[in-house]
């Protein structure tokens, strides 16, 4: 094997994909019967259907550790292309290598038996991606701890909700070895505290593997991806740099829609992009006052036992968010101040002479948003801490309006300088709030704006 051939973990080459579409059952038959009946008697034979091309000439590398992104709009051949690399379909034309132990996570449920357990589907899935039996033994608790359903794992994945089919197929997936990662769209699926765990082992990866990921979100491939490329109508519509191609495919993703001719269409469009605009000021504070204490979701408490690591000198125990009258939050809306609280106990036999806490929020890709810590405050005027005290940290700032959906909030206490210090706590997703849906921003953080003016001088 040459160098050049070790560095290359996929090549597609010139690539196709057709498939014939019958109007009717009945002609699938004609078109089995009818040309051999045709040539039989001498007479040119009729095609009963239409070829469908899915792929139609793809070409691309993926170097080993390389993260590439594939974009493209519903029926563009994303999955069917990944399917082929994956070995679940055979191209029609040209040729397709793959150098390494491939684990992919495509359409929901995808390898799995419904009838067999959830127990009995990591064996044969893993099976199918070259672990023997006993490296399965091996691996068993660490797949069981890492999907988190419980006594499901006993029972026939077709009572399985679609998270959970999730969270035991990512699962097998992380702990496998694998050279080569494909992912179709499945995360999209998943709780907020399985997808954060999942991008971080997803990082982790990126460090030494490969990874091909496939998406509708172009914020997710921007983040993400090395490099993308654009599939439209079967074809590679471009290929190189995230930002280039994702700008490329909302450009024309755009104006297609503004090229549409049926008004309908168009009118429902704008009403719902009115539905998702952002909600003046005063209707923000209408929201928060509808439902002061919005302490209805006991799933967004704080979690001591979350993913995490540190010298454990000092240990996070509480981590709250809350509004300016002390009530609990587990939602929020952009532009309202918040204060968010972390409490710490020391608990070495050495005084703290100078901790650190702080904290950072994220996306659901595990972006880091915004944060901050303490340590600019009290730089010129340590606050010690004795063995068996406790600290407290406040962090008093209005909220960014944010786009909705889930968002983690992640804690550490350490103690010295910001350039050299010793890490005592640190806690991945200690917390989790969601952003209102009237907090639409366009972008990764929005500014909650305090007037808007539009003006219109009808003179000629």
């Amino acid at each position: 094997m040459s160098s050049e051939q070790s560095s290359t973990a996929i090549t597609v080459d010139n690539v196709a994909k057709y498939y014939q579409i019958y109007e009717q059952p009945s002609d699938r038959l004609k078109q089995f019967v009818m040309p051999r009946l045709s040539r039989f008697t001498g007479k040119p034979p009729k095609t009963y259907g239409r070829e469908f091309r899915a792929l139609d000439g793809i070409s691309f590398q993926v170097n080993r550790g390389e993260t590439v992104g594939i974009i493209g709009r519903n029926g563009s051949g994303k999955s069917t292309l990944l399917q082929m690399i994956c070995g679940t379909l055979t191209p029609t034309l040209g040729t397709i290598g793959t150098e390494g132990r491939i684990a992919a996570l495509l359409e929901l449920g995808a390898g799995f038996d419904p009838e067999f357990t959830g127990r009995e589907n990591v064996y044969m899935n893993a099976s199918v991606l070259g672990l023997s039996k006993p490296e399965i033994d091996a691996r068993l608790e660490d797949i069981l701890a890492f999907a988190e359903i419980g006594d499901f794992i006993d029972q026939p994945v077709k009572t399985y909700s679609s998270g959970m089919y999730v969270r035991l197929a990512f699962a097998v997936i992380a702990h496998v070895d694998a050279d080569i990662l494909v992912i179709d769209e499945a995360l999209a699926v998943g709780d907020a505290f399985f997808v954060q765990k999942c991008m971080r082992f997803l990082r982790r990866f990126m460090e030494h593997g490969t990874v091909l990921f496939v998406s509708h979100d172009t914020a997710a491939v921007l983040n993400l991806c090395e490099r993308a490329i654009w599939l439209d109508k079967g074809k590679v519509a471009a290929e190189g740099a995230p930002k280039e191609v994702a700008d490329a495919y909302l450009k024309a993703f755009f104006e297609s829609n503004q090229g549409a001719s049926d008004t309908t269409k168009r009118n429902e469009e704008w009403h719902e992009e009115q539905r998702k605009r952002p909600v003046p000021r005063d209707m923000r504070q209408d929201i928060i006052n509808a439902s002061p204490h919005r302490n209805d979701l006991e799933i967004f408490a704080f979690d001591p036992h979350a993913e995490g690591f540190g010298k454990k000198g000092a240990i996070i125990e509480e981590v709250v968010l809350h509004d300016r009258e002390g009530h609990p939050l587990t939602w929020v809306v952009g532009g309202e101040e918040v204060i968010l609280t972390v409490k710490a106990r020391v608990h070495q036999e050495q005084p703290m002479l100078q901790p650190i806490m702080g904290f950072y929020i994220k996306d659901r890709l595990g972006q880091t948003l915004f944060g901050d810590n303490t340590f600019v405050t009290y730089q010129s005027d340590p606050v010690s801490a004795m063995p068996g005290s406790t600290l407290e940290a406040s962090f008093t700032f209005r909220m960014p309006v944010l786009p909705q959906g889930d968002y983690s909030i992640s804690t550490a206490i350490a103690d010295g300088t910001q350039d050299n210090h010793v890490q005592h706590h640190w806690l991945h997703d200690a917390l989790f709030f969601k952003s209102h849906s009237s907090s639409q921003s366009h972008g990764l953080v929005g500014i909650p704006m305090h007037h808007i003016e539009l003006q219109v001088d009808q003179r000629a």
